[in-house]
């Protein structure tokens, strides 16, 4: 079996007899460990050669306690910013990536901020408290079968959150926003994905000379929170049976150092512009291999594998560009560049305000009926299309 370097980085040793009662296995990839309760990165990766546009700048980092968030944090400090602003929602993970920073010398440019993209005051106080030129946004809800069951919460904090930030950015005239996106968002199957091909369409209506707005798609990040990997080493520490929803479901996948590294040069680089960007792939993996190879791995002959069929906006293959879009052929400063049809900026704001009234009326269908007319390419899970039905037949 041929992996792609990612995979083939991958160690996992058992440190003891391999058993059902005392299982302990780690697999490491470049930033990962999963013996670790909180799968962060371990170490920060060397950026020294994005500190130039970075070094003295006020820097906003959002979803900064999340696996990608927090490891973007880890290498921006290493940078010489004049502020590091981490805004999370999350308290736990705010105080994680804080805490581990407030550590290193030059802890004083850290601003802990407690808040939500989705809320437009807590955003333009931190815009106007610390004027940061440079934003990374990466809060985002992403887990697709959990979203498919909270669509308000995911379009008010991916969509909506989105929105607001990059209406504020342009307001202040940020530099630079630079937008952790996903393969999902094209022709998107799931709420996770339409929510986040619409914060793209953001960026494309309010990104100018003023302030450059970059989407970058990424795949599966190896070890990140939710990914298959740290769920596949509790499996196998438990005995199994690994669960893969279906034989032919693929994926791509990168470290996350690629994924860092890809993150800060589509901020960066001179070429890219406002638009939407994504990094050479290479080739998917299925996920039953990404099982087996690491049930071999650690010498877990009794662990079998479990199909358990797809869920709610699952897709068996993902996509970097649909039938659409124009991808560059040739990579620049290591990204492609995608042509996106795009919304004006009116479209984009009215389309906004009947989303922001389905959530807050809790109206599915209304939802459903806004993100299908804003996206046609968009699918709705059966899953959201028999609770509409449901709530209409009560």
């Amino acid at each position: 079996m041929v992996w792609p370097e990612a995979i083939a980085k991958a160690e996992v040793t058992a440190a003891t007899p391999y058993n059902d009662a005392s299982p302990f296995m780690t697999i490491n990839f470049d930033n990962f460990r999963g013996d670790r309760p909180l799968q962060r990165s371990t170490s920060r990766p060397d950026a020294a050669e994005f500190a130039p546009l970075h070094a003295g700048k006020s820097i906003l980092v959002t979803g900064a306690g999340g696996s990608i968030g927090s490891a973007l944090a880890q290498a921006l400090f290493d940078l010489g910013p004049h502020s590091l602003v981490l805004l999370d929602s999350s308290e736990q993970n705010l105080f994680h990536i804080y805490s581990q920073l407030s550590e290193l010398p030059g802890a004083e440019k850290l601003v802990p901020v407690l808040g939500s993209v989705a809320a437009e005051s807590c955003v333009c106080n931190v815009f106007e408290r610390h004027q940061p030129e440079i934003v990374y946004h990466a809060a985002a809800l992403k887990h697709v079968p959990l979203m498919e069951m909270n669509p308000f919460a995911v379009i008010q904090n991916n969509v909506l959150g989105t929105f607001t930030l990059a209406t504020i950015a342009k307001r202040f005239a940020a530099g630079r926003l630079a937008m952790i996106s996903t393969d999902k968002a094209v022709n998107p199957r799931s709420i996770v994905g339409a929510s986040k091909r619409l914060a793209e369409l953001a960026l494309l209506a309010f990104g100018g000379q003023a302030t450059c707005m970059t989407s970058i798609r990424l795949g599966n990040v190896l070890g990140s929170e939710g990914s298959v990997v740290p769920l596949f080493i509790e499996q196998i520490k438990r005995g199994g049976p690994v669960t893969v929803t279906d034989p032919n479901v693929e994926r791509y996948f990168m470290t996350m150092d690629e994924t860092v590294r890809c993150t800060l040069r589509a901020a960066t680089s001179d070429d890219a512009g406002s638009g939407i960007c994504v990094p050479p792939m290479g080739e998917p993996i299925k996920i039953s291999d990404l099982a087996q190879y690491m049930i071999e791995r650690a010498a877990a002959a009794g662990v079998s594998i479990q199909y358990t069929g797809l869920r709610p906006g699952d897709k068996l293959h993902e996509e970097f560009v649909s039938d659409r879009e124009v991808m560059s052929p040739d990579p620049v400063d290591g990204l492609h560049r995608v042509e996106s049809p795009h919304f004006s900026e009116p479209e984009l704001t009215n389309g906004i305000a009947e989303l922001n009234a389905a959530v807050e009326q809790r109206s599915l269908a209304s939802l459903l009926a806004t993100l299908t007319r804003l996206l046609p390419e968009y699918q709705p899970s059966a899953y959201l299309l028999e609770q509409v039905a449901m709530a209409a037949a009560t």
